[in-house]
């Protein structure tokens, strides 16, 4: 799924989610009713989600006579839907039985007291050994506990137009080794194919969290502190003392990546970087029209591109390549991924919550699991799927991206990490238009760095 920018409470927003719970808690008393609330999407030409939640309606209450399953749609963009969903979470008349919670705040969810840790069910649960660690770690909280289940992950590389590489000269398929690389072959690309952009890469508050996912921490994860197996040496957070990492010569090397793009004019211009519909554009304009070179995004991308969606383009896997990103210097691994994803959790107020796990149970059956994996265009976690031939031929790219899965990191998605990642979006975005130097923006980053995290910082 699509990563998600912080939260940000407002009057308006608050007033909306009270008219929304109003209506979703009538059931809320039924003991044979769980009630399950998720992200509906704002395109009514992209709802792949309710048609999936339908059909585990359907087959739930088929298999449990006398059991019932209330959707409960909150139709809303991303930070909206959080506010949306933890109003309601904050009483016991309001909260459902069953949410859907993005990796990337669960953790602000966990503190706040709003889920039920999911252990006890978990351990007499034989389908979750085939969940992977990754994806297991994802959901769990600082207090070694795990209050979701994941229904799929997403990866993370680089786009390339097949077409553009041919007017360039450049051989396909294409594998950069290094960073330098990458800028070397968007430098060849704006100097023989002068009418396209030759490189996107998210930057500045606008573009949220994909800014800070997509690209910053794509770059940073694969300097010298990041780039060894994932899971170890997190360049943004030390796990060891529990405390932040300042911006040293790794987060700088990340920040001139960014700056290198758009001041040689590698990049989108500044003001189409810094349009909030940046990616929808790139999706449904920019790759589609053959106006981009190189694109630096994530696996679910072929989403948009189905038929139906709005944006239909089915010849997008004859017109564009797929390469993984690489480490800044080639270092070992090699290649780089970041992930994300969503995971199905309990309300620590839900009225049914024995109930909601035995939805989620039906949900994550082995094919169950794989048919929401090709409708979303996720990545799968379940070890048995991602084997599964059927599984791997469903989708051009399919393949590529769920390998990524052993080279790919997860952020450190702890309570302060939103407004981490809003810190990181201004220190680009500060380079980006050049309003201020690597130094001066990591010298920013730093100050915000202390009063985002209330002093829980270390120099490395």
């Amino acid at each position: 799924m699509r990563p998600t920018a912080p939260v940000l409470l407002s009057a308006t927003l608050l007033v909306a989610a009270a008219g929304l719970t109003a209506c979703g808690s009538s059931s809320g008393d039924d003991p044979n009713t769980v009630r399950i609330s998720f992200k509906q999407s704002t395109d009514n030409q992209i709802r792949v989600m309710d048609k999936y939640l339908a059909s585990m309606k359907k087959q739930f209450e088929k298999e449990n006579p006398g059991k019932k399953v209330k959707l409960v749609p909150i139709t809303a963009p991303d930070s909206e839907y959080y506010t949306k969903l933890q109003q309601m979470l904050r009483s016991p008349k309001t909260a459902p039985d069953l949410v859907y919670e993005d990796t990337f705040l669960i953790n602000s969810d966990i503190t706040s007291g709003y889920l039920k840790p999911l252990d006890p069910y978990l351990a007499k649960w034989p389908d979750w050994n085939q969940f992977v660690d990754t994806a297991k770690n994802a959901a769990k909280a600082q207090d070694g506990k795990t209050y979701g289940v994941p229904d799929g992950t997403d990866t993370r590389g680089l786009w390339y137009d097949k077409g553009i590489f041919a007017k360039a000269g450049i051989k396909t398929p294409w594998r950069p080794k290094t960073w330098n690389d990458v800028l070397d072959t968007a430098r060849v690309i704006k100097k023989k194919v002068p009418s396209v952009t030759p490189l996107n890469v998210y930057t500045g508050k606008p573009g949220g969290e994909q800014s800070a996912m997509q690209s910053f921490e794509m770059l940073l994860y694969g300097t010298g502190s990041g780039a060894a197996a994932p899971g170890t040496a997190d360049p943004l957070y030390d796990s060891s003392t529990n405390k932040w990492i300042t911006a040293g010569k790794p987060f700088k090397d990340a920040l001139t990546f960014v700056r290198t793009v758009y001041a040689e004019k590698l990049g989108p211009d500044v003001s189409d970087a810094l349009d909030p519909n940046i990616g929808t554009r790139i999706r449904g304009e920019f790759l589609p029209q053959g106006k981009l070179a190189i694109n630096l995004d994530g696996s679910w991308l072929p989403q948009d591109w189905l038929t139906g969606s709005g944006h239909e383009w089915p010849e997008w896997s004859q017109k564009l390549g797929l390469a993984p990103m690489p480490t800044q210097n080639g270092q070992a691994p090699g290649k780089v991924s970041m992930s994300g994803g969503w995971t199905w959790s309990i309300p620590s107020k839900a009225s049914n919550p024995d109930l909601a796990f035995r939805f989620i149970k039906t949900m994550q059956t082995k094919a169950n699991a794989q048919k929401w994996y090709i409708a979303n265009s996720g990545i799968a976690v379940r070890k048995d799927v991602a084997a599964d031939p059927a599984y791997v031929k469903a989708q051009p790219g399919i393949k590529f991206f769920t390998d990524l899965v052993a080279s790919t990191h997860y952020r450190p998605a702890y309570p302060a990490y939103p407004k981490v990642s809003t810190a990181i979006q201004e220190a680009m975005e500060s380079v980006t238009t050049g309003d201020s130097s690597v130094e001066k923006a990591a010298s920013t980053y730093d100050e915000q760095l202390k009063t985002a995290t209330d002093g829980k910082v270390i120099t490395k």
